[in-house]
């Protein structure tokens, strides 16, 4: 793990608590004392220091820490800690992040940390006058008020500047305000500006005779600046059926939206401050006075708008920025008095005030970035949907073999409530086995996924491939529904009536549409219902696998008496769909579940294959989802810019795969080994490879295992590593480097 991607950790959230503290700390953001509060709790606040911070304690109020991760901020890593109870925050940032990751992460500056201390001057006999002596005495004020912190002058910091403003009121006259402008330095500062001002205040009145009235702090302190950048490359904002443009556009024109109507600014800046406020209070800085600044900021000019601003570049990628005044500390009263912000402090790393307010101004713009992406596309409720499912599974006391069941239960039931998952609860328990399996009365149809051996593709292309079923299947059930077809993916975000008219189909509508047509289902009323135990675009043949599914479940329900071949060719006119120019590789093995030796063609070379004995595979997962039709697509343009190479390259991987098919039926298991290392060569050479997966293929080998290399389309998605002996110290290993992996026996 380098140290530029150490705040990059594959599937987090799907870890337990104390095996996430564990690669924290393995990354080294935690010492073993913090990873020892972190698990036994000693961490948190207690009664009694609680006592001492506010008056009339009863109790501790607890908020959930979770970590925004794969930030990138001037070229430094940083894992940040969010306090804040909304489930979709920390998922969403963390997504951003690693989306600007791309384009160079996020590059920030700040201002020094100054604050603006008020003295308010009131019945001053000639304002003006008034205003000039205090200007021409502007040294020995100065002086004044740092002789009362030179503690704080010694480290750099103290009374910088002063201003003076007049301002005409109704009934009082001319009002004199005098601004003290003091450097702060890593406190927030709040306590010593306001006892500058007082200090300063007897000087003041001599030298205006006025009166001072008011002598306290301004919150907004846009002399403590923070401006932010990103620039986020095209390719990164394609999602679930938009292209990269389509996205930028939707983005720009709601940051537009935002600049000119104070109504959206609103929410759009709430969604800034959903970040900066999680890092605030983790930080244990006051979110109220920053809170108070960037709204006061916003309206600076007289109209309400936008904190951030979203624009398209010379180079048609998506350019963010932000400009925010905050104003924050490292040290001081909650650093001492809390051990979880100061816990949370030594995990972040900073070094200064100032480098706190630029992640924080990062945070803010990540966060937008992600709630405007979400906007810009197919809306922002289903993910909220499906986290808040999630906290109220948990709050009905669901145990984790029934979690993602009753999640997924919840969400189709369209009741997030938590009376509806304790009912869902009992019933998924009373349908399941002892070992916790869902019954076979649920009426569930599965289709299964796959790992290529050997020849990705190069199948394509006409080349042989082998390709293995694994133990991760989809699963669907089809039930009756009152208004048209509704097709739900919980796992996946996908809850949507599919359209009658096929020009408002969205791209993951129309594989399932043309299977209903094709078998005269379309004018039928129905809910397709899929639960995939498949991670999505991991290169383990998830499209195939829900397309086989839906089928069988559409050959059950309307007792349609489907052949396997039936439901292989239907699949593959789904894949054709959804991939373009797939080779039926997939969807053969989602329907027959079988080892197969695979060659296309009319009709293709199907045939199943049997080994003298199971081999033990392992699965390595990058969590990096890898779209099989943008890969298909680069490795098409690639051949027609220089054919005669890349049919030389495909020929190789045929020759390659036969190679593998004679070495496997003899159980030659270290040239099966070699053959597979020269060909994740090969697959590299074609520019289907990506860091992720060489790290893993690397760690893989030097852990022993026989022969490593990428699985399906690349550019992300999982490889497999040959591993008769020594599965479980690859696995440990790949899974101590951030990445999820699993042990298969195929064959």
């Amino acid at each position: 793990m380098t140290e530029r991607h150490k705040s990059r950790i594959p599937n987090f959230y799907k870890l337990s608590v104390a095996e996430r503290v564990e690669a924290v700390k393995e990354r080294g953001w935690l010492s073993e004392h913090d990873q020892a509060m972190l698990n036994d709790g000693s961490h948190m606040l207690t009664l009694e220091n609680a006592d001492r911070m506010i008056e009339n304690v009863i109790g501790v109020l607890g908020l959930p820490v979770g970590l925004g991760l794969n930030f990138l901020i001037n070229d430094k890593d940083y894992v940040v800690p969010l306090a804040v109870e909304e489930p979709s925050i920390v998922a969403a940032l963390s997504s951003a992040a690693k989306i600007a990751r791309a384009g160079g992460g996020f590059v920030a500056e700040s201002t020094d940390p100054v604050l603006i201390g008020q003295v308010q001057i009131i019945g001053a006999p000639h304002p003006s006058q008034a205003r000039m002596r205090l200007l021409q005495r502007k040294e020995q004020i100065i002086n004044l008020a740092n002789s009362l912190h030179p503690k704080m002058v010694a480290r750099g910091g103290g009374a910088r500047d002063m201003e003076v403003l007049m301002h005409t009121t109704h009934d009082l006259g001319d009002m004199l305000v005098v601004h003290l402008l003091v450097d702060t330095r890593d406190a927030m500062g709040a306590n010593l500006v306001n006892t500058m001002c007082e200090g300063i205040a007897s000087l003041v009145e001599k030298i205006t005779r006025g009166k001072v009235f008011l002598r306290i702090l301004s919150n907004l302190t846009d002399r403590a600046m923070v401006r932010a950048r990103t620039v986020i490359p095209i390719d990164q904002l394609a999602r679930r059926g938009f292209d990269g443009e389509q996205v930028r556009d939707g983005i720009c024109i709601a940051s537009q939206f935002a600049d000119i109507d104070p109504y959206r600014a609103a929410t759009h800046n709430k969604g800034v401050m959903n970040g900066i406020d999680a890092v605030a209070i983790a930080t244990g800085n006051d979110w109220r006075a920053i809170e108070a600044g960037a709204h006061a900021y916003a309206a600076r000019a007289g109209r309400y708008t936008a904190l951030t601003q979203w624009r398209k570049t010379a180079e048609g990628d998506l350019e963010g920025t932000i400009e925010v005044p905050i104003k924050v500390g490292i040290v001081g009263g909650p650093l001492q008095s809390n051990p979880t912000v100061a816990l949370n402090l030594r995990l972040l790393g900073v070094s200064s005030a100032v480098e706190l307010a630029e992640v924080m101004g990062a945070v803010g713009l990540a966060q937008n970035f992600s709630a405007l992406k979400a906007l810009a596309t197919e809306g922002i409720q289903q993910g909220h949907m499906t986290l808040h499912a999630r906290s109220v599974a948990t709050a009905a006391g669901a145990t984790p073999e029934v979690f993602n069941q009753v999640v997924d239960r919840l969400v189709e039931s369209g009741e997030i409530k938590i009376w509806k998952a304790r009912q869902i609860v009992a019933t998924v328990k009373q349908q399941s086995h002892a070992d916790g399996e869902v019954s076979a009365d649920d009426g569930l149809s599965a289709g299964c996924g796959k790992a290529i051996l050997m020849g990705e593709h190069a199948v394509v292309y006409g080349s042989h491939a082998i390709a293995a079923p694994i133990p991760l299947a989809v699963e669907a059930r089809v039930d009756d529904w009152s208004q048209g077809i509704q097709l739900s993916i919980p796992r996946w975000g996908v809850d949507q009536r599919i359209a009658t008219e096929p020009e408002l189909r969205k791209p993951y509508e129309k594989p399932a549409a043309m299977i209903l047509e094709h078998l005269g289902l379309l004018d039928q009323k129905m809910h397709i219902q899929v639960f995939p135990n498949l991670p999505r675009a991991q290169g383990l043949g998830g499209s195939a696998a829900v397309a086989v599914a839906i089928i069988r479940a559409l050959d059950q329900r309307f007792r349609l008496e489907l052949t396997d071949e039936e439901i292989n060719n239907l699949a593959f006119e789904a894949e054709k769909m959804a991939h373009g120019n797939a080779s039926g590789i997939d969807n053969s093995v989602a329907t027959y579940g079988r080892m197969l030796l695979f060659k296309r063609g009319d009709p293709p070379l199907v045939e199943e294959l049997s080994l003298p004995q199971p081999i033990r595979l392992v699965i390595g997962m990058t969590g990096v989802e890898s779209l099989t039709a943008k890969m298909v697509a680069k490795v098409r343009s690639g051949w027609e810019s220089s054919r005669r190479m890349y049919d030389r390259i495909f020929n190789d991987i045929d020759q390659l795969t036969l190679r593998s098919l004679e070495a496997l039926k003899e159980f030659e298991l270290e040239r099966v080994g070699q053959l597979m290392n020269v060909c994740q060569g090969m697959l590299n050479g074609l520019q289907v490879s990506s860091w992720e997966l060489e790290e893993i293929i690397q760690i893989a080998r030097d852990n022993g295992a026989l022969g490593a290399k990428l699985t399906g389309s690349g550019g992300g998605g999982s490889i497999i590593a040959l591993c008769p002996e020594n599965s479980d110290k690859v696995v440990k290993a790949i899974e101590d480097a951030g990445y999820k992996a699993m042990e298969v026996e195929i064959g």
